[in-house]
């Protein structure tokens, strides 16, 4: 479409003008410039000075025309662009987020000594395969697969082991499904699992949970350490014990020195660079894939021709075949009969008519196939499970025998080391505890998001991918081993009656080396990966701040990798190593792994629940009844498999949780459990909100009245330290000031104020919430807090304030006026006020008051305000050792007796324990005094009325005296001049009120000699002068005396006079609480 154009034309402004020359400093003309546009020359030369944009007549001086019309169709957001980014550099910014894992070099940026900007290094991306797929199935498929499904299978049973497995399985794949949802939420740095909890539950939960996770990891490399020694002193080189131990050559000793051996070993490697552990990474993952295809090939064999290895039998107990090769007590060798090497074992000698063990002589040798085959029907005889205690020989029940029940005390200790028995005892729970760290490692995959090419994809699909996967190995395996090897050689742990060869290599195909070489390195890859993870962990948990003692594995070398962390590793490690058995270890990192799982799920359930709006995941296949299940199945199986651990587990976390707690760790990770928090906070208030209070509940929620000195800091803190006291109500503080102004000039103050509030509440331990306003004046301030404070059921009830202590000498009656209206507005919102004395007098949180007296003077019913104070002040530690004592006031008509039993019984139906006391005030005359002080107290409030010309209506007055003498000069000249025609006064509404307010002020002073007191003010005063004397004497050495306060007069006329009731009433008086209640009852007798 045509595009219209206008020219406008622009005179120049000489020197100071734009130019776009080629390099003179005149400006040229349009046509010139598109001139050389067209013959190709280049601009040149362009003035970019500040006297330039200065006397531009264009938007901007900037002769870069490049430039010149960038960002100008954003102008109307200038102003914001100073602080918010612009969508397209916030898009670029997101576009150019690496996620950078410590310790890992690829991911470094390099930077030379020049200072040159820094280069990204290029890093291929991985996909789910290599990425996710295969590192879950390296971390999954491990030690117990090799070393103990077998026996697993044949002490629990088919069923039984069926039953664990799936148990397990179903337990990561919901657990997967949960972290699928989260992972797949945001970005996941590194850190993967403890940062996606703490990120989801919070710095407690996330430091709790991470530190668990932490110390399962950990634990699992002492598993696969203890696994890699296993297979290498029983099947590898069974002659290498550097110590002693009977028949056994990996005794606990021997598993502690050669285990420590290989934690250094491993250690150095870690230490020397990660890289090496990843390259080495695949040829592990190699072995673990052999190692289960030698095994379904062997399954497979077995259905055509099943192995030759046999197991032989006395009676129905199984032998070691290690030191013998016929299962036979004689044997015919060239028509001579002969003993055989089993009956050197058994017997003294060799001949045929030596003494023999009875056991070997009432029972016959059978010799049975170790792999019956696929095909055998042996799976009849696997479904159900043998448990049995520890010691017992292993045994086949279908088999005659005759025991000899003494056999286990008399049989010789040489002779029965040469049965298979049992090496613990066995139970369904204990074998879920050893079972489940095979099915751990469910995490590697998030813990990679940074090096994945689409990690909200390829972690939900290759990490349930690779459950599923590894669950259908275990299951097949269960079967199939269940299917195929005898039930005495699937119960033999360690393969001692098949020659010392593990039992699924007896299975495998071609041969069981291929098992042992397999497993031995698998174990060793998943170790060094454990020492290569935790320290990550370890050093990501110590940078995130939030446990301080663990700040110093924060730091390592300077590529970034944790060598402090990986000290800690290699020393935790080193007590699971001491342990000295897998099965003793297995699970204790079950236990640590489960509540990290138990976790994720809650996170999740908690995340879906709330319906928070930044709950956004890319995986969708979740529910938070799915996340609930997966929970309780993880603290099903905690108990499960060993109850005391699953408590030592829990207490560990809940101590981690407590101390980060009680430290305060200062994060706002947007977690879900303050989402939780706030949901549950709505739905109190909600509730609170639907009934009205019950004088059960009630309980001071307190809004506290601060003021501010200039420098913003409290004035009057033991007012933070009183509030403090009175919180064994557990009621609601809520700390407010005030600061003349506007919130426009003054947001900074209020914002700092509110910072020193804090600080003031936290130097007094006071849990609250503090808040300060701008208002215009103090007054409207004051009423606007005390009308607005607070939400729904949780608004304050009482307020509390420092009384005005310098308002007799003040300028003013500004602190008068302000005192008087926040006692009308507090009884007009029936809230109960708290004025006190010389609060600074009042003691502090660090004191403690041996002895003393709480006095409460009780002149009015206000609700019982005055009998719960003095109680809930006594439940703290500063007062706790202060006596109660009630005063009353008995009139003329008054039975003071009666007054005084009928008080001690109230007190007892209240449950307060208090001395009462009833003082009796006579009818007496007014006394001289008591009028002269009323005389001079109206006297003085006259005087301030007379006074109360501002400064300004001062300077006024000053400048009509100078106008006046100056009109009166002019004059008289005037008239020495020439005579007036007529003489013209102007008045001014100033200059009349002024000359009113001086007409009246001559006059007041006359009349102030002549006036004569109130008598409603006389018979005030001359009461609060008669209560005063009888408080004073009662009370004045009191820690603490607590009064009725009077209301102000209901007439405004008198409320300069109210203020000096007060101070009469309080004279001679150190701490004063006075109180006024709210117009309902606070306290009750019945329960």
């Amino acid at each position: 479409m045509p595009t219209n154009f206008t020219v406008v034309p622009v005179e120049d402004e000489g020197e100071g003008g734009n130019s776009v020359a080629s390099g003179g400093d005149k400006p040229i003309s349009l046509d010139k410039i598109f001139q050389e546009e067209e013959t190709g020359d280049n601009f040149q030369g362009l003035n970019t000075g500040d006297d330039q944009i200065e006397s531009s007549p264009f938007i901007t001086a900037d002769g870069n025309r490049e430039h010149y019309y960038e960002g100008k169709n954003m102008a109307l957001f200038e102003e914001e662009m100073d602080s918010t980014p612009m969508v397209a550099s916030l898009l670029n910014k997101l576009a150019n987020y690496t996620n950078l894992p410590q310790g890992v070099r690829e991911h470094e940026e390099a930077e030379n000594e020049e200072g040159v900007p820094r280069v990204p290094v290029m890093v291929s991306q991985m996909g789910t395969f290599i990425g996710v797929y295969l590192p879950c199935m390296q971390n999954i498929l491990g030690v117990i697969l090799f070393l103990r499904l077998t026996w697993i299978v044949g002490t629990a049973g088919i069923l039984g082991s069926f039953a664990i497995v799936s148990m397990c399985c179903i337990c990561t794949l919901l657990t997967a499904i949960s972290m699928s949802a989260i992972a797949t939420n945001g970005v996941v740095p590194a850190g993967g699992s403890y940062y996606m909890i703490s990120r989801s539950l919070g710095p407690e939960f996330g430091g709790a949970v991470g530190l668990c996770f932490y110390l399962g990891t950990t634990f699992a490399g002492s598993l696969y350490i203890l696994g890699t020694i296993e297979i290498l002193l029983l099947y590898i080189v069974p002659t290498a014990p550097v110590v002693k131990e009977g028949e056994d050559s990996a005794g606990p000793n021997n598993m502690r020195v050669y285990g420590t051996c290989c934690l250094l070993l491993m250690a150095l490697v870690v230490f020397v660079g990660v890289k090496y552990v990843n390259k080495l990474a695949l040829v592990f993952l190699a072995c673990v894939f052999l190692s289960i295809m030698a095994t379904y090939a062997g399954v497979i064999k077995t259905a055509i021709e099943p192995p030759e290895f046999t197991v032989c039998l006395l009676g129905n107990k199984t032998l070691r075949n290690d030191k013998f090769e016929t299962c036979a007590k004689t044997q015919e060798v060239k028509n001579i009969t002969s003993t055989t090497d089993l009956w050197s074992i058994f017997c003294e000698t060799e001949y045929p008519n030596a003494t023999c063990d009875p056991f070997f002589n009432n029972n016959n040798l059978t010799e049975i196939k170790a792999i019956p085959g696929l095909l055998s029907g042996v799976i009849k005889d696997n479904l159900w499970g043998e448990y049995a205690p520890a010691g017992v020989p292993i045994e086949k029940k279908n088999l005659p025998s005759v025991d000899d029940p003494e056999m286990e005390t008399k049989m010789p200790a040489d002779i029965k080391e040469n049965f298979v028995f049992n090496d613990i005892a066995t139970y369904f729970t204990l074998l879920v505890g050893i079972y489940f760290p095979s099915v751990t490692g469910i995490m590697a995959g998030s813990n990679r998001s940074g090096d994945l090419r689409d990690p909200q994809r390829s972690i939900p699909i290759g990490t349930i991918m690779a459950i599923l996967t590894t669950s259908f190995i275990y299951i097949s395996c269960v079967v199939l081993f269940g299917a195929c090897i005898e039930g005495v050689v699937l119960r033999d742990k360690f393969g001692l009656s098949v020659k010392k060869t593990p039992v699924i290599g007896v299975l495998a195909w071609p041969s069981p080396w291929v098992i042992v070489i397999g497993s031995f390195f698998s174990c060793c890859g998943a170790g060094l990966q454990s020492l290569t993870g935790a320290p990550l962990l370890l050093q990501a948990i110590a940078r995130d701040g939030i446990i301080p003692f663990l700040q110093i594995f924060g730091h390592g070398k300077a590529n970034g990798e944790p060598t402090w962390a990986l000290l800690l590793t290699v020393g935790i490690c080193e007590i699971g190593i001491l342990i000295a058995s897998l099965d003793a270890v297995a699970p204790i990192l079950s236990m640590f792994f489960l509540m990290c799982y138990l976790f994720v799920n809650l996170a999740c359930a908690v995340q879906t629940l709330l319906r928070t709006p930044n709950w956004r995941p890319r995986f969708k296949f979740y529910h938070w009844t799915l996340s609930f299940l997966g929970m309780s199945l993880c603290l099903s199986l905690m108990f499960i498999s060993s109850w005391y651990y699953a408590l030592v587990a829990i207490l560990i976390a809940g101590c981690i949780y407590k101390y980060i707690e009680y430290r305060g760790a200062v994060k706002e990770w947007g977690d879900g459990i303050r989402g939780l928090s706030l949901n549950a906070a709505r739905y109190a208030l909600i509730r609170l909100e639907e009934a009205p209070l019950h004088t059960k509940n009630w309980r001071p929620q307190l809004l506290v009245l601060c003021k501010l000195d200039s420098d913003l800091a409290v004035k009057h803190p033991r007012l933070l330290s009183f509030s403090t006291q009175l919180k064994a109500g557990k009621g609601l503080t809520i700390v407010c000031s005030v600061l003349e102004g506007t919130y426009m000039t003054r947001g900074k103050d209020a914002k700092t104020g509110e910072q020193n509030l804090k600080a003031a509440m936290v130097a007094e331990k006071m849990k609250g919430f503090s808040h300060v306003v701008v208002s215009s004046n103090l007054r409207d301030g004051f009423s606007l807090l005390i009308q607005s404070a607070g939400l729904g059921g949780m608004k304050h009830n009482a307020v509390l304030m420092a009384w005005p202590a310098g308002w007799k000498h003040a300028r003013d009656s500004l602190a008068r006026r302000n005192f008087i209206e926040t006692v009308r507005e507090t009884t007009a919102a029936h809230q109960a006020l708290l004025v006190a004395k010389n609060i600074d007098h009042f003691p502090g949180n660090q004191e403690r008051l041996k002895e003393g007296n709480i006095d409460v003077w009780w002149i009015v019913h206000d609700g019982g305000l005055l009998m719960l104070l003095p109680f809930l002040l006594s439940q703290h530690k500063v007062w706790r050792k202060c006596k109660m004592r009630i005063f009353t006031v008995a009139q003329m008509d008054d039975n003071s007796i009666q007054m005084k039993k009928d008080l001690q019984k109230f007190l007892y139906h209240l449950r307060l324990d208090a001395e009462v006391e009833v003082v009796e005030m006579h009818d007496s005359d007014i006394s001289a005094f008591t009028y002269e002080k009323t005389l001079i107290m109206e006297q003085r409030s006259k005087m301030l009325k007379q006074m109360q010309l501002s400064r300004t209506e001062r300077e006024r007055e000053a400048q009509l005296i100078h106008d006046r003498n100056t009109a009166s000069h002019s004059a008289s000249e005037k008239a020495a001049g020439a005579p007036p025609d007529r003489v013209h006064m102007t008045w001014t509404k100033d200059k009349l009120m002024n000359e009113k307010n001086r007409h009246r002020e001559s006059m007041g002073v006359k009349d102030m000699f002549n006036m004569k007191p109130n008598q409603t003010n006389v018979r005030r005063m001359h009461t609060a002068v008669k209560l005063n004397e009888v408080v004073v004497k009662k009370s004045q050495n009191s820690q603490l005396v607590l009064l009725n306060m009077p209301g102000p007069p209901r007439n405004k006329k008198g409320h300069e006079n109210y203020m000096e009731f007060l101070e009469v009433l309080m004279d001679g008086l150190d701490c004063v609480l006075l109180v006024r209640g709210g117009g309902r009852e606070v306290i009750t007798i019945y329960s």
